[in-house]
């Protein structure tokens, strides 16, 4: 592992990671594992089209919405805990002061030291100091709902035109082997990318997502061809 000593951290890519990756797994799984159902059921193509395109849209809107409220309910939050704290900093500031100290003590500073960081700390921003090191908001961690709710939109999309390609394209004799086979695939590109962005291991984040995307596929196949009304 090569350094020159710019670190770019993994973890910094948290909150767009989570709803871009949480958006297109969703997206291609609930989408395909629907498609494999109602095909399952054979219906006609114009069915098939319509439910894949309907899916798609209500799913992204479903997912965009569930993440914004979501997101702001934790923006909401962080913004009452920063209230809360520049409150007692206007009120309780010694006894503030002391216990961003003790935090630095905790965290393996002699108590000299720890006051003097402290200190300088409250002097330079004491709103951020505490924060960052009482409460543990950062810019990097604070909630944007927006960003989640676009990312999330988006990324549902992306992997539910995967299924809806297949419906639309593959012959109807070939529509849910080839569905199956190029959800699993998409599935595993998912698992290898999430972990090649957020530094993870490759192997078990592959494994993971595809067992439970042939877990979804399965189980909605079976419902599919047990309620299913076979037509002439």
């Amino acid at each position: 592992m090569y350094s020159a000593h710019h670190e770019p951290h993994f973890s910094n890519r948290n909150n767009w990671l989570r709803a871009t990756v949480l958006g297109a797994n969703d997206g291609l799984i609930s989408t395909a594992s629907l498609l494999m159902g109602v095909a399952a059921a054979q219906v006609d193509s114009h069915t098939l089209l319509l439910t894949a395109v309907a899916s798609l849209i209500a799913g992204a809107i479903s997912m965009a919405a569930g993440e914004y409220v979501s997101v702001s309910s934790q923006a909401d939050t962080e913004k009452a805990d920063l209230a809360k704290e520049a409150y007692e900093l206007e009120h309780n500031s010694d006894r503030e002061l002391k216990e961003l100290t003790h935090i630095y003590v905790q965290r393996g500073l002699t108590p000299v030291m720890a006051h003097d960081v402290a200190v300088a700390l409250t002097a330079h921003n004491a709103l951020e100091a505490h924060a960052r090191d009482e409460i543990g908001l950062t810019d990097t961690a604070s909630a944007n709902p927006l960003q989640a709710a676009v990312a999330s939109a988006l990324s549902f999309i992306t992997g539910a035109l995967l299924p809806v390609l297949c419906i639309w394209l593959l012959p109807k004799q070939y529509l849910v082997g080839g569905l199956g086979t190029v959800t699993l695939i998409g599935l595993a590109f998912l698992g290898w990318l999430s972990a090649y962005l957020g530094g993870a291991k490759i192997f078990p984040a592959i494994v993971r997502v595809v067992i439970w995307g042939v877990v979804a596929l399965v189980t909605t196949h079976f419902i599919g061809e047990m309620f299913g009304v076979k037509t002439g």
